[in-house]
């Protein structure tokens, strides 16, 4: 049997509903091989979205024209802003779905789109003819011929692991890596002991991730709350080491660094005396709740001696045990910025096969090798996206320039210009590039030209209005601040708690949408450092502009290193800017390329 479509979209986690949506609604047939309809979109680990850079990307693929934004929307349970005594630059959305809910909800949008069909099948292999992907065949024995393929891995609690996926992979030449991740126990809510823990509330207003969700409070959310380790969980960790796979050697992958077991965190921080532990509900009628920060692969015996450990759970019932997983992954360095192969036309890669660890970093991913398999079977220039235009470009490149030896998460340290790239002005940054691409609809597009009219009209009357001197005392006393007659308007706005809102009700305005004064307000109070941080980016353009040969001979390039000369073959960077960013590339390489260039461009 054979089917054709456009392109086949191989999984369908996160990664996989969002490339798969792009292409359909891009206008192309899109295939999708999952080994479980029931697995589509499942949170097997922590069920929740968002936090530090992690709002950020959803709020990305949101204003691309994905979909992770608004399925959460619909179904949190819990909703907060997070770092609000910090700046905007690291402040973050974070939600608790209601988990059975999530899953079903995106496995009804992926459903009913149009042009998207989905199949119960796993890869044995992959179609080639030269160096461009025509197909897979599955375990069906079903040949599914394409355009394009995009990638992604499984091997869950529940999912069969992708080992004819990774062989095959393997056969294609592609560098591959091990690493490892775990997620904690469950436990029944009926046996925890909540009164005794610190009670954490979801927010008293209105919170979207989506420019297009309702701004109005669901009619239901839960609490969280927040427990710590204690000395006891220490002493029965430690004295169960040689029991865990993650230290006796059965799982010898690479962990990740920033979300560690709890193993991990005994052994590398011995000095702190306890660790934060969340108990975080996994849906209004579900009696799970979910442990985070308790990842362990020791036995179930110990595990209940562990939880059971914890203040407010010492009567806990585990549901679940926590378990370890170690899986396959692609070296990233083989692929391009578009996320596709290097070697291999048509073969996109995205999500934890890429050596990535979660759900936005894995559906921001997803978008955008969605948007580029679209683009190369209709034979159109890719796209990619800058360091300086999201953190899906920080992400994207990372993986690209650096790879990864561990399971890679997105941290606001690691963007540069971190304050251009908060989560609020997310849909200014992307919804042109997703409008271009054709993924943002007319409806779309027009809640977000609304919005920007409604900020430049806004900034264009605060600098034009000035106190007038009769007004003058009564908007003091209003304000709570001294103000002077004369004063431009954007002048008080720019003042660290000076309330655009409160200013145009004392003035008899009209209440503006709270996404406008947010906007209003930060790019009046910040305009000095957003300035200084555009002057960077466009400072450092110039090395993003100078394109480097794709088929550059570097063992050519006298004096050049022989680290530099392995790094720069290995990556193959498509500009000097991605050349000066591989880890071991000195100024004096940079020089040598350059001087290079200047040669190619005289011959």
């Amino acid at each position: 049997m054979t089917k054709f479509s456009r392109v086949v979209v191989v999984g369908a986690g996160h990664a996989g509903c969002e490339a798969a949506l792009a292409c359909a609604r891009m206008g192309l047939s899109t295939i999708v091989l999952t080994s479980s309809r029931t697995h589509i979109a499942r949170m097997p680990c922590n069920p929740s979205i968002g936090g530090p850079a992690k709002a950020q990307l959803v709020r990305e693929v949101d204003a691309l024209g994905g979909e992770m934004a608004r399925v959460i929307d619909r179904t949190h349970l819990h909703i907060r802003m997070l770092n609000t005594g910090k700046g905007p630059a690291v402040q973050a959305l974070r939600a608790q779905a209601h988990r059975p809910a999530y899953s079903e909800a995106m496995q009804e949008v992926l459903i009913s789109q149009e042009r998207v069909t989905i199949f119960q099948d796993l890869v044995l292999e992959l179609r080639t003819r030269g160096d461009r992907v025509v197909g897979l065949v599955g375990s069906s024995g079903c040949l599914y011929r394409c355009d394009a393929v995009v990638q992604f891995a499984g091997g869950r609690s529940g999912e069969p692991p992708a080992n004819g996926l990774a062989s095959c992979l393997r056969s294609m030449g592609l560098q591959m890596g091990r690493l490892k991740t775990g997620t904690t126990p469950r436990v029944h809510r009926d046996s925890v002991d909540f009164g005794s823990l610190e009670r954490i509330e979801p927010s008293s207003v209105p919170l979207t991730f989506s420019e297009l969700s309702p701004r109005q409070l669901p009619a239901r959310q839960l609490a969280c709350f927040l427990t710590r380790t204690s000395p006891r969980t220490r002493e029965i960790i430690l004295s169960n080491l040689d029991r865990s796979p993650l230290f006796g050697g059965q799982i010898q992958g690479t962990g990740p660094r920033y979300c560690p077991s709890i193993e991990d965190k005994m052994v590398r921080f011995p000095d702190r005396t306890t660790h934060q532990v969340w108990v975080e509900p996994e849906g209004f009628d579900v009696p799970e709740v979910y442990l985070q920060g308790v990842s362990t692969s020791l036995p179930l015996d110990v595990q209940h001696e562990i939880v059971r450990s914890l203040p407010g759970l010492e009567q806990a019932v585990i549901i679940r045990p926590g378990y370890a997983v170690e899986y396959d992954y692609v070296l990233p360095t083989q692929l391009l910025r578009t996320l596709e192969c290097r070697a291999w036309k048509g073969l996109f890669l995205a999500g934890q096969i890429n050596g990535t660890s979660g759900y936005e970093e894995a559906a921001a991913q997803g978008i955008l090798a969605g948007i580029n398999a679209a683009l190369r079977a209709e034979g159109g220039d890719p796209v990619s996206i800058g360091r300086d235009q999201g953190y899906l470009g920080v992400l994207v490149d990372d993986l690209v320039c650096r790879g990864t030896l561990e399971p890679y998460r997105m941290h606001t340290s690691r963007a540069e210009y971190r304050l251009l790239l908060r989560q609020d002005n997310a849909d200014q940054r992307l919804t042109l590039l997703g409008r271009r691409v054709g993924l943002v609809d007319q409806h779309r597009w027009a809640v977000f030209q609304a919005k920007q009219s409604a900020i430049e009209s806004e900034l264009a009357r605060l600098q034009r209005e000035r106190v007038s001197g009769r007004v003058e005392s009564d908007l003091s006393e209003w304000m709570g601040q001294s103000v002077q007659a004369g004063q431009k308007l954007e002048e008080l706005v720019a003042r660290p708690g000076f309330s655009l809102a409160r200013l145009r009700s004392f003035q008899g305005l009209p209440e503006l949408d709270p996404r406008v004064v947010e906007q209003v307000e930060i790019s009046l109070r910040y305009q000095g450092y957003l300035r200084r941080q555009q002057a960077e980016v466009e400072r450092l353009q110039s090395l993003e502009a100078r394109a480097l040969p794709v088929d550059l001979d570097y063992a050519r390039i006298a004096s050049l290193s022989a680290e530099a000369r392995e790094k720069l073959e290995t990556v193959r960077p498509s500009t000097l800017g991605q050349a000066s960013r591989i880890p071991g590339i000195t100024p004096s390489d940079l020089s040598l390329l350059m001087v290079t260039l200047k040669q190619c461009q005289t011959v």
